[in-house]
């Protein structure tokens, strides 16, 4: 780049050399996937979130659990986490208490199997591409430190061909150069952000569905008796 040219985004872009413009590609590339699995990630757990709460209203409001489970399994496409895990275990509860060779403990161990299965399940589901973000916030800087650091030595190669090193010849290449860092900045810091609060949204969830699933086994494991 010419020292007198203006030091813009978009001149600083265009003259970088070609291994800082692919990484620049590839930073700019993962960043738009981040940002889309955040928005999706946002929608899917605020309706984990909503249909775990209607459930909970409509289980704890003292409702036939036949009705309960007559109506998940009717609308299984549109149920929630929560609906779901229930539904696994009302299904087993039916299937195991008329077999009169088990006993209670027995029926409860696999109503509790039932149900962890599917909730292991759908925590996956839920858990599904923040690794995706994780890794985009934790390696997107080093990746953006590589550009810059491959930018720099690549400027200080071109002052060999210059009689007078000042400032001002080395200073383009430079600034084309930490334009990397803030792409992979760019990239990491919403990752990261986007990550630590679905995690912890994940865990709430998680912790919900593990204390429904207990309260949901000993209302059976009574109804046994």
């Amino acid at each position: 780049m010419n020292i007198t040219q203006d030091l813009s985004i978009i001149e600083l872009i265009s003259h970088a050399s070609l291994v800082v413009k692919l990484v620049m590609a590839l930073l700019t590339w993962v960043s738009l996937m981040s940002w889309y699995w955040i928005f999706r990630k946002w929608f899917a757990l605020r309706d984990a979130r909503a249909k775990t709460e209607t459930f909970e209203r409509d289980f704890w409001s003292g409702g036939d659990l036949n009705s309960l489970f007559q109506s998940a399994v009717n609308d299984r496409h549109h149920s929630g986490g929560l609906e779901r895990i229930f539904e696994a275990g009302y299904r087993e509860f039916t299937k195991l208490r008329g077999q009169k060779t088990l006993d209670p403990s027995a029926v409860i161990d696999g109503i509790r199997r039932a149900m962890r299965a599917t909730y292991q399940r759908e925590l996956d589901d839920l858990d599904a591409h923040l690794s995706f973000l994780a890794s985009v916030g934790s390696v997107s800087p080093y990746v953006g430190l590589f550009g810059t650091v491959w930018g720099i030595m690549h400027a200080f190669r071109g002052l060999s061909n210059v009689s007078s090193a000042t400032l001002a010849a080395v200073a383009p290449g430079i600034a084309e150069a930490l334009v990397a860092t803030a792409i992979g900045l760019f990239a990491a810091i919403p990752a990261v952000v986007a990550y630590n609060r679905f995690a912890h949204d994940v865990d709430r969830l998680s912790v919900r569905f593990e204390s429904f699933m207990e309260e949901f086994s000993n209302i059976l494991q009574r109804q046994l008796r």
